[in-house]
């Protein structure tokens, strides 16, 4: 028996690192997040990533799922990862976190053609403003009292609901909105900063962690990020 034993613990300590497999999820919301030709994930967002896992040697996968079930697999599932998520409190302790991927202005955005006057958020508060459903911004919504929000299942539902009027404002990144039409949308009022990341279930070890986080950290410093950012013409904040 304890000669079996020691085999399968010999076994187990030489599994290479690939047996440790992360699950990458994120959402469609170009350019941040997106699908090659071949229907997989890529983007601002994912560039970065794939260098941090060629450079640690990090195995892993990555799907494009609606924002609300890849939170969820990340919270609930062991190995999986859900990118970028807003590290805001209320999720803080949620999730073990590698970031910042993303540091960004969140703007309400209306039509143009709408003609909307907001001064403030609370004037904001009398218009009807759509999101993604368990999107940060739902939390940012509710927390600064606006009552009046209608909830999708992705970026793309809501933008089609705010052309057509359904909705009055939609909150999204500043570098999402300089990718509409200056002509069709206008920043309305700035919602919030924020800091996004990629957050891991619990269950993911401290060891990938730091790993990655260490790899993240060095794109970062050398320069790699900001250029990644450039190539799609966006802004990356300090």
């Amino acid at each position: 028996m304890w000669r079996i034993l020691s085999a399968l613990i010999v076994f187990c300590a030489a599994l290479p690192a690939s047996a440790e497999r992360l699950h990458i999820t994120t959402e469609e919301y170009p350019p941040y997040n997106t699908r090659d030709s071949h229907g997989r994930p890529t983007g601002v967002y994912m560039d970065q990533l794939k260098i941090v896992f060629e450079r640690t040697g990090i195995d892993y996968e990555a799907a494009v799922l609606p924002w609300a079930r890849a939170l969820a697999l990340a919270e609930t599932e062991p190995m999986h990862c859900v990118v970028a998520a807003a590290r805001i409190p209320e999720r803080e302790n949620n999730f073990k976190w590698v970031s910042p991927i993303h540091i960004d202005r969140n703007v309400l955005v209306a039509r143009r053609d709408a003609h909307l006057h907001v001064a403030s958020l609370d004037e904001a508060k009398a218009y009807t403003v759509g999101t993604q459903r368990t999107d940060y911004t739902e939390t940012v919504l509710r927390s600064a009292g606006f009552s009046r929000i209608d909830l999708s299942a992705d970026f793309d539902t809501s933008l089609m609901k705010l052309v057509a009027g359904r909705i009055d404002l939609m909150p999204m990144s500043e570098s999402a909105l300089k990718k509409l039409p200056e002509d069709e949308f206008v920043e309305a009022i700035v919602l919030t900063h924020q800091s996004l990341g990629m957050a891991c279930n619990r269950q993911v070890p401290d060891r990938l962690i730091n790993t990655m986080q260490h790899a993240l950290d060095a794109i970062i410093a050398d320069g790699t990020q900001r250029n990644i950012y450039e190539k799609y013409g966006l802004i990356i904040h300090p």
